[in-house]
């Protein structure tokens, strides 16, 4: 938990116009995808801190047409640093996220250590962009499932107050990381010379196979991690802290983009007409929903893009008041899903 002792007297709420950026577990998926999304956005770099642990420290890694250099992560690598994207685990940002910050740095972290406390916001900027103004030094960037989630729902939200969810995911490799995303290749090239993989990062055999998600499960409630995680997030990223959700996470034998099967149920009926036009209508959302085609959100589509994929809007069936609807959502979880979504936190924060 972060304290008033964990912060300085003073705390920027904006950061200067060219930040001084250090990324925090700058060798892993998500820490390299930090990488290309600030060159690939353009934000306004004064100088960039690479940070990683000991054994990656003196290699280098490419921005903006140079090699810079990757430090060794200590409590001293903050100095002079106005941004610092934290994508290395709960235990590197529960320790070094309180030191950057008294160190005068804005903290946007990617881990699970803030999500849900009081006094850190946790934002999507296409669902809550209001709440940012509230941090007191440190901003939590969601659950990749639940960022993507919402970014598709909040926009039919504002127009008409969702009242219950229910999510189905499908979960790729790079949500568990750069060796699981290993592992699927490997894996799926001995299956297909007829050879056994042993797998060793995930629970399961991966290749050509899909299983329950590999987060701990709760034997009492019969849910594991992930789905608490994505429940208590979309309820508090769309300030609904009752709203009804049932989720079952699976993880699928692809590389990367997370698919979502959900069904919401609104206060009135809506159409799929008026859902694609506020859709359409919404930033970082793009409508893929062609029936002549049987064309739809794909993470082969999604994989690389920005943008979150909703198609498949029909009336669910199942509700006879037509009050909810269908869809089905995809989105690159490396992206939007993560590193995507803390460089656009971080132009919230630049002078406007």
């Amino acid at each position: 938990m972060l304290t008033e002792l964990d912060r300085p007297a003073q705390i920027a709420r904006v950061l200067p116009a060219n930040p001084v950026v250090a990324i925090v577990g700058a060798t892993g998926a998500v820490g390299v995808e930090l990488l290309n999304c600030l060159e690939g956005r353009n934000f306004p770099v004064k100088a960039l801190k690479l940070l990683a642990s000991a054994r990656s420290a003196g290699k280098t890694l490419p921005f903006r047409g140079q090699d810079v250099v990757i430090e060794e992560l200590t409590e001293a690598s903050f100095a002079g640093v106005d941004v610092a994207l934290f994508s290395a685990g709960s235990g590197i940002s529960k320790k070094f996220a309180p030191i950057a910050v008294r160190a005068g740095a804005i903290v946007v972290d990617n881990s699970s250590a803030f999500r849900m406390e009081a006094n850190v916001p946790l934002i999507v900027p296409e669902a809550n962009e209001a709440a940012l103004s509230a941090h007191q030094g440190v901003i939590a960037n969601p659950n990749c499932v639940a960022a993507i989630a919402t970014t598709a729902l909040a926009p039919l939200h504002r127009a008409h107050p969702i009242r219950r969810l229910s999510l189905v995911t499908y979960q790729a490799a790079s949500g568990a990381g750069a060796a699981a995303m290993e592992e699927l290749r490997l894996a799926t090239e001995a299956a297909l010379k007829g050879e056994t993989y042993p797998h060793k990062v995930l629970p399961h055999p991966y290749a050509f196979n899909f299983f329950s998600h590999n987060a701990d499960m709760d034997p009492e409630t019969g849910y594991n991690g992930e789905e608490s995680k994505v429940v208590a997030e979309t309820r508090r990223i769309l300030s609904l802290p009752e709203l009804p959700v049932g989720i079952t996470c699976i993880r699928v034998p692809i590389l990367r983009a997370h698919g979502m099967a959900i069904s919401v149920e609104f206060d009135r009926v809506v159409s799929p007409e008026e859902a694609r036009a506020l859709l359409g209508a919404a930033p970082g959302v793009k409508v893929v929903d062609d029936r002549a085609r049987n064309y739809f959100p794909m993470p082969v589509d999604a994989s690389g893009g920005e943008d979150v994929l909703v198609g498949r809007l029909r009336p669910d069936t199942a509700d006879p008041s037509g009050k909810t609807l269908a869809m089905f959502v995809v989105g690159d979880q490396l992206l939007k899903g993560a590193a995507q979504n803390a460089v656009q936190i971080a132009e919230r924060l630049l002078p406007q």
